[in-house]
């Protein structure tokens, strides 16, 4: 079998039609939710168990376009959860795959939460403890537990971690997958990008503008792109850049960054960072990632005739 056929059905043993998330309120579940949300799920919070099927068929589950529903179950529901075993035999009748996900917590941890945030449990009664309900909600989930396919520990785990924990088991795709990068240049000249995660300044690199056979093109013609990067000094700077890149990206996919920005810069945005952008996006495909590539100042950067200022 063919790697992609192997990734394929990988992913397919690993992704059902529905994710259903339960378990202790104060958990995280809503963070689990936002998790399969960026990655393409269909989310429904607390929604009554006899309303999955139902929602499946309205959201097109097993119609062939690849969609998965996410949900999150909670005894907020008013014992609907007496209905979850009914609800999971009517999927498994019209063949939709579904798996439970249970976020467990400890007492202690999810008394502290609740006090810090000065929020009342949802199963709290007048004149109860908040440690009293939660005792009492154990308990009522103690079958739902048992049940789950997944179970995770939120105590000692921080929302970064969970998120990319529920992220990496049920994406269709590889971990790059999971992380759109968005590549683009820039022009200095034009302002800088607040939206930057990572922001590269290559105006020490050879500078075209000074040709004036290359002055009126762009980063994105072959003359200009060969003089940037066939540069000795472009290559000994590329060869850092992409190594910097090997060990940052998979950091930022593991933390669950859902989108990470790189911005390029020179001084117009017309040549040397165009062209290296367009090389970086490049090479970041190659490696399996999420990529989109755009030029924020190409259109502002076309010199004027007699202009001196180098680009």
């Amino acid at each position: 079998m063919a790697n992609d056929d192997l990734r394929a059905a990988a992913a397919a043993d690993r992704v059902p039609d529905i994710v259903v998330i339960t378990g202790m309120s104060g958990s995280g579940r809503t963070q689990a939710l936002h998790a399969l949300e960026d990655i393409g799920y269909y989310c429904i919070d607390n929604l009554p168990p006899g309303l999955m099927l139902q929602l499946a068929n309205l959201v097109g589950i097993n119609t062939g376009i690849n969609r998965h529903l996410a949900v999150t179950c909670d005894l907020r529901s008013q014992g609907l959860f007496d209905d979850l075993a009914d609800a999971l035999t009517d999927l498994d009748a019209h063949g939709i795959t579904y798996k439970i996900v249970f976020l467990d917590c400890s007492d202690e941890v999810l008394g502290r939460r609740y006090n810090e945030n000065r929020r009342r449990h949802p199963l709290q009664m007048p004149g109860e403890t908040v440690d009293h309900a939660i005792k009492r909600e154990r308990v009522q989930l103690r079958g739902v537990h048992d049940r789950a396919d997944l179970v995770i520990d939120t105590s000692r785990t921080r929302t970064a971690t969970l998120r990319a924990r529920i992220r990496r088991s049920f994406s269709v795709g590889d971990e790059t997958q999971l992380m759109e990068v968005n590549v683009f240049s820039f022009g200095f000249k034009h302002g800088m990008p607040a939206e930057a995660d990572l922001l590269i300044d290559v105006r020490f690199l050879p500078n075209p503008f000074y040709d004036p056979e290359m002055r009126n093109l762009t980063g994105l013609d072959a003359k200009v792109a060969s003089f940037v990067l066939d540069n000795p000094t472009t290559g000994k700077f590329m060869k850092q850049w992409e190594g910097l890149l090997d060990v940052a990206l998979p950091g930022y996919v593991q933390e669950g960054k859902p989108i990470l920005s790189i911005a390029i810069g020179c001084t117009g945005g017309q040549h040397r960072s165009v062209a290296i952008a367009s090389t970086t996006a490049n090479y970041l495909k190659g490696r399996g990632y999420r990529v989109n590539l755009s030029h924020r100042d190409l259109a502002l950067a076309v010199p004027r005739i007699g202009e001196s200022d180098a680009h």
